[in-house]
C-alpha cells in the first residue's frame, strides 16, 4: 500500500502527464506549470517568507502561490522551516536536489536572453538581477577583481565575490564587502550590460556607491550579455 506521500506525488504527475520517458519532459511536469520556475529561481540565493516571495512575482496571487509551494514541496523541490525566536516565521527553501536547478535555469535563461524578442526593460527582481550576474560573468574580464562587493536592493541585501574564476553570490550583509551598490535592478542593468559608466550613474542618482570605488568598477566590468541570434 502506498503511502500518503507517495500518493501526493502520483496524483501530481497524473495531472499533467506527458506519457514521455524524456528527462526534459519529467523536469515540466515539476517546473513547467506557470510560475513554478520562478519561485524557485527566487529561491536559489536562499529561503524566503511567503510575503518575500510574492512581492518578487507580483503578478501571482497569493492562492497561487499557495498551490506552487504546495507542488513543489509534494515534489520534494522544496520544504518550509520555521525559524528559531525570535523570528519564529515560516520559510521555503529547496532541498539539495532543488538547488540542483541552478544549473539549468541559468543554462536556460542564458539561452532565451540571446533572441531578439528579450525585452531588458521588464521588471527584474533582486534575485533574478544577482543570478543574472553570475549567469553572464566573464572570468576573463575578472582580472584586479580581489575583494566582495555589497548590494542593497530594497530590503535585500547579497555579497559577491571572485572565487576560482566563478562568481559566488550569497544572500547577507553587504557591509561586509569592500564597496557598497545602493541600487535598484532597473538601475544597474544599464551599467552591467549596456556600457553606461558607474560614475554616471551615480551622477544621475540611479544608484550609489560606498567604500572601494575602483572595485566596484571592476566588478561591474565582468559582465556581458551572448550575442543575438542571427
Amino acid at each position: 500500500m502506498k503511502s500518503e506521500k507517495e500518493t501526493d506525488k502520483s496524483s501530481i504527475l497524473t495531472k499533467r502527464w506527458y506519457d514521455d520517458a524524456c528527462g526534459a519532459a519529467l523536469a515540466l511536469e515539476f517546473l513547467g506549470e506557470r510560475w513554478s520556475m520562478l519561485i524557485v529561481r527566487e529561491l536559489l540565493l536562499g529561503g524566503r517568507r511567503f510575503s518575500g516571495l510574492r512581492a518578487s512575482l507580483p503578478g501571482i496571487s497569493a492562492n497561487v502561490l499557495t498551490q506552487r509551494l504546495a507542488g513543489l514541496e509534494q515534489t520534494g523541490v522544496l520544504t518550509k522551516r520555521k525559524l528559531p525566536p525570535p523570528a519564529s516565521a515560516q520559510i521555503y527553501e529547496l532541498t539539495p536536489w532543488g538547488y540542483e536547478a541552478e544549473g539549468p535555469i541559468c543554462a536556460l535563461s542564458r539561452w532565451a536572453v540571446r533572441s531578439p524578442l528579450h525585452d531588458p526593460s521588464l521588471s527584474l527582481s533582486a534575485t533574478a538581477l544577482m543570478l543574472s550576474m553570475k549567469t553572464m560573468f566573464v572570468a576573463g574580464r575578472a582580472d584586479g577583481v580581489n575583494g566582495a562587493v555589497g548590494f542593497c536592493i530594497g530590503d535585500d541585501g547579497f555579497v559577491a565575490w571572485v572565487e576560482q574564476g566563478q562568481l559566488v553570490v550569497r544572500r547577507g550583509d553587504p557591509a561586509e564587502a569592500k564597496a557598497v551598490i545602493e541600487t535598484a535592478p532597473s538601475a544597474l542593468l544599464p551599467v552591467i550590460y549596456g556600457g553606461m559608466p558607474l560614475s554616471q550613474a551615480a551622477a544621475a542618482t540611479m544608484l550609489s556607491v560606498s567604500g572601494d570605488q575602483a572595485l566596484a568598477v571592476r566588478f561591474l566590468g565582468c559582465f556581458a550579455l551572448p550575442p543575438k541570434i542571427g
